[in-house]
């Protein structure tokens, strides 16, 4: 079977296409820079979420990510970079026909009972249809939309240009790490192959996890473009706002454990918390759907991690300047480690507390909003950092998080859930229990 490759053909043609739809915008963009041109840009972030929503594709995808690193982009383009949602057009019938005989030969459509024409969703890299086995089992097969490797590189090289038009004036966060992060796990997501290996690691973390559950994936019908799994019965997070608290709080606290487990557990983080990526069952046990986004992190780090939580809890600066130097955070001045403190303070702020709280009690409806803009301003007056590239998916994760756990206004004691998962953390227990996992499922790091 051909493999799509990363054509110039390809790059050309995702080039003229993002070119069309974000190019005015950008030179508007630019104008306000070097000319001095006043610019709208609560309105311009508007018209550059129509046009990346029109675009789908990875770009839509690297905007939502960038919506939830605090001061990657300004505050008015991540509050509308924030309402992206994965609902790209379909592809029509003849188009999947075509794309399935590309992964498993002419005769496809024998190898199940019965495969539904029309989507069950769609997303920004590909889209899913339910199909029936010859077992009986409901399945869900998602198939990659084509030419989608040409239009990662094109879309990351749009992403380095973009990221430099907003370094020329606005230096208080060096982008690099950021750029060099997404562009690692964006490739990686188009491998559904090394999706599948991620799914029998997540099995395997939350094993003793009986309110979280992960699809089971049909090897014999799962190439590089194709992810056939069981199908996952729940409804969408929007649909349960109005439930009585009590469900939702047990929700947030499965989502809490669904992400947080594997972590404290294995070191492994699911980066994209995405309300799309996961549905609740009857129950109120989650699903979860989309594993193209992982992020295997060394055991130091999460020592860090917990390290900056006491260092926040205490006090304590030099602690708090040892686990920013773990996380990977070089030349930080005293000025910038205060700084990095208050979002810190932020991020940790529900587990400091041993009571049942809402994750952020004195939210404007934007979660984090606030406080990453006031962490922003006193960056640019300290002379910035760079943000190394572990710090993306773990501020991704928690942020994303919190803003499912404010859209669900739950009230839980995180402080509580939050020391049961690091209680006697060990470093040395928890490399040999990612080392084994990773090994057994043929993942490497």
């Amino acid at each position: 079977m051909p493999e799509e490759a990363n054509s110039l053909s390809g790059r050309v043609r995702r080039y003229a296409q993002v070119g069309r739809a974000v190019g005015g915008l950008a030179a508007r963009l630019g104008a306000e820079r070097v000319l001095g041109v006043r610019l709208d840009r609560t309105r311009h972030a508007a018209e550059l979420k129509r046009a990346l929503g029109g675009l789908k594709g990875p770009l839509m995808k690297v905007a939502q990510i960038l919506s939830t690193i605090p001061d990657a982009v300004p505050p008015e383009y991540a509050l509308e970079l924030a309402q992206l949602q994965s609902n790209a057009p379909q592809m029509g019938w003849a188009f999947v026909k075509r794309r399935m005989a590309a992964e498993l030969g002419p005769d496809w459509q024998q190898r199940f009972a019965g495969f539904e024409h029309e989507a069950a969703a769609a997303a920004s890299l590909g889209q899913v249809h339910r199909a029936r086995g010859h077992d009986g089992r409901l399945l869900a097969c998602k198939l990659q939309y084509p030419d989608m490797a040409s239009a990662v590189e094109a879309d990351l090289q749009q992403l380095r240009a973009i990221f430099g038009l907003y370094a020329a004036a606005d230096r208080a966060i060096d982008t690099t790490n950021i750029h060099a992060e997404i562009a690692e796990r964006l490739r990686e997501e188009l491998d559904y192959e090394r999706e599948s290996r991620a799914m029998a690691l997540y099995t395997r973390m939350l094993a003793g996890e009986d309110a979280v559950h992960v699809p089971e994936v049909v090897p014999e019908l799962t190439t590089r473009r194709l992810l056939t799994m069981s199908w996952a019965e729940g409804q969408r997070i929007l649909e349960l706002r109005d439930v009585p608290a009590e469900r939702r709080n047990r929700i947030a606290l499965n989502l809490f454990r669904a992400w947080y487990v594997p972590f404290y557990g294995y070191g492994v983080i699911h980066g994209d918390p995405h309300l799309g990526n996961y549905t609740v069952r009857a129950d109120s046990a989650i699903n979860l759907l989309d594993f193209g986004c992982i992020r295997v992190f060394p055991a130091t780090l999460v020592q860090g991690v917990i390290d900056l939580y006491h260092a926040i809890q205490r006090g304590d600066q030099d602690l708090a300047v040892h686990a920013y130097r773990t996380w990977g955070f070089h030349g930080l001045s005293r000025e910038a480690v205060e700084v990095l403190n208050i979002w810190a303070a932020f991020v940790f702020a529900p587990l400091l507390e041993n009571r049942k709280r809402a994750i952020e009690e004195t939210n404007s409806g934007v979660y984090g909003r606030e406080v990453a803009e006031k962490v922003h301003r006193r960056l640019r007056e300290v002379g910035g950092v760079t943000p190394p590239r572990e710090f993306v998916l773990m501020d991704r994760a928690a942020i994303g998080l919190g803003s499912v756990f404010l859209h669900l206004r739950a009230e839980v004691n995180w402080y509580e859930v939050f020391h049961d998962l690091a209680a006697d953390f060990d470093v040395a227990a928890l490399a040999a229990r990612q080392s084994e996992a990773l090994a057994a499922v043929g993942l490497g790091q």
